[in-house]
């Protein structure tokens, strides 16, 4: 199971849609503070939707010409989906961008948030249930459950205070180029930003 703004991905989805809106530091100040777990991912999340409230929908299309894999991250999925892994991603971003994001990847288990949207135009709000640190975990079980896979044989990787539950209570916690708060709790450091380098540990 892969976190995927700044995991996955080498951007945070959010920063960038903050950026088309004009709101770009104050978006990513917020962002920046909720990684290090200095504030609270649901509080944070609402703050920086809330400055998005009625951007036209386009620029969800525009964010993705912006988005890069991290070095990595496509041939590692390519890789264990040839030796028979299930791939999940997990994120506190949103589904109008991972479902386009990740075509043709062929994964096996997708959970974000989704955007609230209403006359082409986002409301500043989600809806549904906040992606948090405990949802992210309670994911990962769900994942686990629906391939009937150990938890003791589950994998996860993430870089930011929200991924510490799920890196917890995975087999295998993975911390990659991880805030300070995310590496105390994972049992193994990636500093080097190839994804790759996750085959010498599992």
């Amino acid at each position: 199971m892969m976190d995927v703004d700044s995991t996955l991905i080498n951007e945070e989805v959010i920063d960038l849609l903050a950026a088309y809106a004009g709101m770009g530091q104050s978006v990513a100040t917020i962002t920046e503070s909720a990684m290090r777990g200095e504030i609270n991912f649901e509080d944070a999340l609402r703050q920086r939707l809330a400055l998005l409230k009625d951007q036209p929908v386009s620029i969800l299309k525009d964010v993705l010409t912006q988005i890069s894999f991290t070095p990595g991250a496509l041939e590692l999925i390519q890789v264990l989906k040839n030796q028979g892994w299930r791939i999940g991603l997990v994120s506190g971003g949103f589904l109008e961008i991972l479902t386009p994001l990740s075509h043709g990847l062929n994964l096996d288990f997708i959970h974000a948030h989704q955007l609230s949207i209403k006359s082409e135009r986002l409301t500043g709000e989600i809806i549904g249930s906040i992606v948090d640190k405990e949802e992210k975990a309670r994911a990962l079980r769900r994942f686990a459950a629906q391939h009937q896979i150990d938890m003791s044989d589950t994998v996860a990787i993430g870089d930011g205070a929200n991924d510490i539950e799920m890196i917890k209570i995975a087999g295998l916690g993975i911390s990659f180029c991880g805030k300070p708060i995310l590496e105390k709790a994972a049992k193994v450091q990636i500093t080097e930003r190839n994804l790759m380098k996750v085959l010498d540990f599992l």
